[in-house]
């Protein structure tokens, strides 16, 4: 799972960082709300961890602007308000969940999982399946109708977002962000390159599926006739 952490004491953005990685999660950190937000709104996070109280815009506007901005990754706010009034607030403004400070690593691990469990947007399963594929994501190969072929680590992340977003438009920038990371000090023209390579791995497997072009937006997985309809 790829996480953002949203929390500007540095020390515990270390020490989580380093718990969730043991979780074999993927960790990405922000210290302040204005960054914090940028990051949000780029949608490459399966769940975002986000402190209320932050310099430059705090964690609940934070969250009000990405929900209004049509995003719904799950979000646990962690902050030291923990009245009532404060709890109330920050799950009317979006939170899926709410931590108070201090806590033990267990109980955000422990919510972590809940959220997962009833969270229509995360698949537990390493077996991914759609048309005429199959994808072994711990293995990383792609079974089709008349091969299997063992894919690369960067082809096999593509395929695992088409997968787990088939017959869905979704932007360039969000296929970037999630295949190599926000910041990642690389070309976005790579993606390019790898869509190619994607497309030729499909067609040596003998699938139907495809990858389409959707102009100016991103790219698409489709069946044979369809057409992608939403965007993500």
């Amino acid at each position: 799972m790829k996480i953002l952490l949203i929390e500007d004491d540095e020390k515990l953005c270390e020490l989580l960082k380093f718990q969730l990685q043991k979780e074999m999660h993927q960790v990405d950190i922000c210290h302040d709300g204005l960054d914090g937000l940028d990051m949000f709104l780029q949608d490459a996070h399966d769940l975002v961890l986000l402190d209320r109280m932050l310099p430059t815009m705090n964690g609940l506007l934070v969250l009000k602007k990405a929900r209004n901005a049509g995003l719904d990754t799950p979000t646990i706010l962690i902050t030291a308000l923990g009245e009532l009034y404060d709890r109330v607030e920050g799950l009317d403004g979006g939170a899926d969940d709410y931590l108070v400070k201090p806590f033990e690593y267990e109980e955000l691990s422990a919510r972590i999982r809940s959220l997962r469990r009833r969270s229509g947007k995360w698949e537990e399963d390493s077996l991914l399946q759609w048309g005429d594929v199959s994808y072994d994501c711990t293995l990383r190969i792609l079974h089709g109708p008349k091969k299997r072929q063992q894919l690369s680590g960067k082809e096999g992340l593509l395929l695992e977002v088409f997968l787990r977003n088939a017959g869905q438009v979704i932007r360039r920038m969000v296929i970037f962000s999630r295949v190599w990371g926000v910041d990642a000090p690389v070309e976005e023209s790579n993606l390019d390159t790898y869509i190619h390579f994607l497309r030729k791995q499909l067609r040596y497997v003998g699938s139907s599926l495809s990858v389409k072009t959707v102009r100016g937006i991103g790219y698409v997985l489709e069946g044979p006739g369809e057409e992608g309809e939403h965007v993500s």
